[in-house]
């Protein structure tokens, strides 16, 4: 009989269950990226594993984050692998200001990916199915390594995907702050800073959040983020979402290449991506379960314990 999900009410009489699972079973490390960026990654392998599970995680994520989705993976007889994407969590940060969300192209994800997968998964985990399962911006990074190297994943499970972002400005708009604020930082001698109303690492209060109905869930997240301050990372770059936004559209313009079958999973009440634009993507995979999940917010890994069920049912039944 399989094991049951973590639960807010474990998480909240008997946090330890998490914390000595993740001392007892799960190794980490790091490795460096073909321009020398340490990255960090953890895993954890059950005895007969019934696959193993690739984690692309979202913007701002660290793999410490994952501490609970890693335990019920792994109770549930999967492999888990996870790379924190360069520029945050504890992999190195690439601007002079470590709050700073920054990336010069999405390729260089990819080619993360790519060291990640052929340094450690496939030498640690070589036999066996293996699964993507992406949140947000891991989603995008997912589709491009997908793209590119088809033989890597047998299934991939999209989660609150980032094909889409909200607000979702007129492209000749956002091009056009784009090209005033690069002008403007360039004209000051500034190599990269913040788009406008992007700033450092600041949590919103539960009250005013919109990433998760769980209150012990963000909780825990957020003390997470303050005892450890390198977890922290504020708002994007004009070269990050410069990039964002290229890659979202040749996601939608190339979706039709990918064979592999592919869950979509929807929170219904996201205010981060655009649902609208996922489901455009999603009419174009050859391949595609779509599930929209009522009232969810964006986080549905962290979510409260029903929509959270859901999420996880639902990755189950598709993967199995």
């Amino acid at each position: 009989m399989e094991r049951k999900l973590s639960s807010e009410h474990q998480l909240t009489v008997q946090p330890q269950v998490i914390t000595d699972f993740w001392q007892r079973h799960v190794k980490t490390g790091t490795l460096k990226a073909a321009d020398n960026i340490r990255l960090a990654y953890a895993y954890s392998v059950p005895q007969n594993a019934r696959g193993t599970v690739v984690i692309s995680s979202g913007r701002i994520e660290a793999y410490l984050k994952y501490q609970e989705v890693v335990f019920d993976f792994f109770h549930h007889g999967y492999a888990v692998f996870i790379l924190d994407h360069r520029g945050q969590g504890l992999s190195s940060r690439m601007t002079e200001n470590p709050h700073q969300g920054y990336v010069e192209h999405f390729d260089q994800y990819v080619a993360d990916m790519e060291t990640f997968i052929e340094q450690k998964v496939k030498v640690l985990q070589p036999k066996g199915p293996r699964y993507l399962v992406g949140h947000s911006m891991g989603c995008a990074i997912g589709v491009l390594t997908a793209l590119k190297h088809p033989d890597y994943f047998d299934k991939l499970v999209f989660c609150s995907p980032m094909f889409g972002i909200r607000p979702a400005l007129p492209r000749w708009l956002a091009n056009q702050l784009l090209n005033h604020f690069t002008r403007k930082f360039t004209k000051a001698g500034l190599a990269t800073d913040y788009f406008v109303g992007q700033k450092d690492y600041l949590p919103p209060t539960f009250e005013n959040n919109h990433l998760t109905h769980s209150r012990i869930r963000y909780r825990l997240f957020r003390m997470l983020y303050a005892e450890q301050p390198a977890l922290q990372l504020g708002g994007v770059t004009i070269h990050w979402l410069r990039a964002a936004l290229h890659v979202i559209d040749i996601i939608e313009s190339r979706a039709s290449e990918l064979n592999q079958p592919c869950l979509l999973l929807s929170a219904g009440s996201d205010t981060v991506v655009d649902n609208r634009r996922q489901m455009r993507v999603a009419q174009k995979l050859k391949a595609v379960t779509v599930k929209s999940l009522p009232g969810a917010y964006h986080e549905l890994f962290i979510e409260k314990d029903d929509i959270r069920k859901d999420t996880f049912e639902a990755i189950f039944d598709f993967l199995a």
